[in-house]
C-alpha cells in the first residue's frame, strides 16, 4: 500500500478543518445550508487541506451540504464523517463520491468507557474495525480512521486497532483527545511511540485531534506534531462542544511566528484568518471572547501606558505578529455620515465583503442612519452592520416599531410592531425592565416554549454611543438557536437578536422536529 500524502515535504503539516462537523457541535451553533457552502469555499481558498464538511448519515440536510460541497471545492479534500456500520460509510462515500479528492472518515470508541457503550469486546470491536475501514477503503482511497478517546484507551488495545487499521486500508490514522484529558509531554509520546512500535505506521500520515477542557488543545497538537503526527485538525475560532476544539488560527501561527523552535508550515493563508473567524462567529452565534489569541479584539490593542511607548518607538516591543499578518488592516477609523457608496464599498472589500450593486444600495441606507447616530464609524461597526444584515435577510418575523418606558417610578412598558409574514401586529406588555417588557410583547405577538438559555450584550466599540451587539439562544423541544442583532440601542438590538432566534427556530421546526409542531402566530390588536 503506497499512500501519496506521504510523499509531500516531511516539515508540511497538513490542516484538517472541522468547524462544518465538530464545530457545528456546538449547542446552539447549527449553520444553515447556505452558510456552510459559504464557510467551506472560504477555508478552501484561504489553503485549508482537508475541509470535513458533516456527518452525512445525521440528516438529509448534512447529506445534502457535505454533497454540495464535494462539488463545488476547488484544492480541498473533502471529508465526511461516519459510524463504523456499513450503513454510514456508504452514506458518506454517496455524499463525498462528488469531490475531485473524497476522503471517508470513520470511527468507533475504543477506551473501556466506549467500549461499554455498544457492549463490544475488545475481539468483536477489532473485528468491527477491520470490517469497516476494509469497506471504507473499497470505496474510497483515501480513508482516516479514528479510535474514538484514543488518549484513554489501554496502550496494548491502541496499538493493535490501529495495526488492524492500517491492515484494512487506512491511510490517517487519527489519534483523539476526545475529552481534552491529556497533556502535551504525554501528547508527544502517544504519536511517538505508535509510530515506532506498530507495524505498518510508516505507511500512513498520524493525526491529532483535541478538545480544550482543560485548555491545552493547542499545546497537545504542536506537541503531537513535535512527536511525528502530520495532520492537525481544528476549527475557526477553536468552535467545538464544551470547550471547543483546536484553534486553527492558533497552530498555523504558532508555526509561523515561532517556526524557529517549531520547524514546520502549511498551506495556509494566514491574512485572511481575520475575515473568516468574523464570518464563522457570525453565522455560528459564538462570538469571539476579547481576549482571544490571534482574532480577538484585544490581540493588539494596547492600554497600558508602557505598553503604548514601547509600541510607538518599536512596534516589536510588545507584538510579536503584525496586525497584517492575520488579515488586519492598519487603520480603523475611516468612514462617516459624509462617505460615499464608493469608500463604503471599498472599506466593505477590504473587510472581506464582495457585495452586488443592489446589496450595496440596501447597506448603504443603514450604514447612513448608522452614522447619523455614530460621529466615528469603525471597522467593528460595519462588520457588524453586515452580520446583522445576513442574519435578517430571509427573517419572517421582522421588527417594524418599538417604544419603551422605563426609570425607577412605574412599570416598565414596551409598544411594539412586528411585520409577521408582511402583516403588521401590535402588542403592548409591561415587565422587569425594558428588555424584559419588550420580551413579553414578542411572546404575545409569536407564541412559542422556547427557553431563554443565553442573553449577552457586548459593546462593539468604545463610547456611549457605541453599538452594542446582543446574542440570544433560545432551546424548545431539543432544539438550540442563536440569534444575534446590534444597533447603538441595547433595548432594539435585544428585541431584534430575540426575533431573529426566533425566525431561526421557525425555519427548523418548517425542517420536521421531534413532535412535528410549528410556531404560532397569535394575531393581536
Amino acid at each position: 500500500m503506497t499512500n501519496p500524502e506521504l510523499n509531500h515535504d516531511a516539515s508540511r503539516v497538513i490542516i484538517f478543518d472541522t468547524t462544518l462537523r465538530d464545530g457545528e457541535q456546538s449547542p446552539g451553533a447549527t449553520m444553515t445550508h447556505e452558510e456552510k457552502l459559504e464557510i467551506a469555499a472560504m477555508l478552501d481558498e484561504m489553503g485549508v487541506d482537508v475541509i470535513e464538511a458533516g456527518f452525512p448519515i445525521a440528516s438529509e440536510g448534512d447529506f445534502a451540504a457535505v454533497s454540495e460541497i464535494a462539488k463545488a471545492a476547488k484544492s480541498a479534500t473533502i471529508c465526511g464523517l461516519a459510524r463504523a456500520n456499513l450503513r454510514d460509510i456508504d452514506r458518506c462515500w454517496e455524499a463525498v463520491r462528488h469531490a475531485a479528492s473524497p476522503r471517508i472518515h470513520t470511527f468507533i470508541g475504543t477506551s473501556p468507557l466506549h467500549r461499554a457503550i455498544p457492549n463490544l469486546t475488545q475481539d468483536e470491536m477489532a473485528e468491527r474495525i477491520h470490517e469497516t475501514v476494509t469497506h471504507a477503503r473499497n470505496l474510497c482511497d483515501n480513508v482516516q480512521w479514528s479510535p474514538m478517546d484514543a488518549t484513554r484507551t489501554e496502550w496494548d488495545y491502541l496499538a493493535r486497532v490501529v495495526e488492524i487499521a492500517i491492515r484494512a486500508g487506512a491511510t490517517t490514522i487519527n489519534v483523539p483527545d476526545t475529552v481534552g484529558y491529556t497533556a502535551p509531554n504525554e501528547s508527544a509520546e502517544l504519536i511517538r511511540r505508535l509510530i515506532a512500535e506498530v507495524p505498518g505506521a510508516e505507511d500512513v500520515i498520524f493525526a491529532t485531534h483535541c478538545h480544550n477542557d482543560l485548555g491545552m488543545a493547542t499545546a497537545n497538537s504542536l506537541a503531537a506534531v513535535e512527536g511525528g503526527a502530520r495532520q492537525i485538525e481544528c476549527t475557526i475560532n477553536g468552535l467545538g462542544e464544551r470547550a471547543g476544539n483546536t484553534a486553527l488560527e492558533e497552530v498555523v501561527m504558532a508555526m509561523k511566528v515561532r517556526h524557529d523552535i517549531i520547524p514546520f508550515t502549511t498551506g495556509i493563508d494566514a491574512t485572511k484568518l481575520m475575515t473568516i473567524s468574523r464570518r464563522v462567529a457570525s453565522v455560528s452565534g459564538f462570538p469571539v471572547q476579547f481576549n482571544k489569541a490571534i482574532v480577538g479584539k484585544n490581540a493588539f490593542a494596547h492600554e497600558s501606558g508602557i505598553h503604548q511607548d514601547g509600541m510607538l518607538k518599536n512596534a516589536e516591543t510588545f507584538e510579536i505578529m503584525r496586525p497584517e499578518d492575520v488579515g488586519l488592516t492598519a487603520t480603523s477609523l475611516v468612514l462617516g455620515k459624509h462617505s460615499g457608496r464608493a469608500a463604503l464599498r471599498a472599506k466593505l472589500k477590504e473587510l472581506g465583503y464582495e457585495l452586488a450593486d443592489n446589496q450595496l444600495a440596501d447597506v448603504f441606507v443603514r450604514f447612513k442612519a448608522l452614522a447619523d447616530r455614530k460621529k466615528e464609524v469603525y471597522d467593528e461597526d460595519l462588520v457588524a452592520l453586515m452580520q446583522v444584515e445576513e442574519r435578517q435577510a430571509e427573517d419572517r418575523i421582522r421588527v417594524e416599531h418599538l417604544r419603551v418606558v422605563c426609570g425607577t417610578e412605574g412599570p416598565q412598558e414596551a409598544s411594539l410592531r412586528l411585520s409577521i409574514d408582511g402583516s403588521p401586529q401590535e402588542a403592548q406588555a409591561t415587565g422587569d425592565g425594558p428588555v424584559d417588557a419588550a420580551f413579553n410583547a414578542v411572546k404575545m405577538l409569536v407564541t412559542h416554549r422556547a427557553k431563554l438559555q443565553l442573553y449577552q450584550v457586548s459593546a462593539v466599540t468604545e463610547g456611549t454611543d457605541a453599538q452594542a451587539t446582543v446574542t440570544v439562544r433560545l432551546e424548545e423541544d431539543g432544539r438550540i438557536v442563536t440569534g444575534q442583532s446590534a444597533d447603538t440601542d441595547t433595548v432594539v438590538a435585544s428585541v431584534r437578536a430575540y426575533v431573529n432566534a426566533l425566525n431561526r427556530l421557525l425555519m427548523r421546526r418548517e425542517k420536521g422536529g421531534p413532535d412535528g409542531r410549528e410556531i404560532s402566530y397569535k394575531d393581536v390588536g
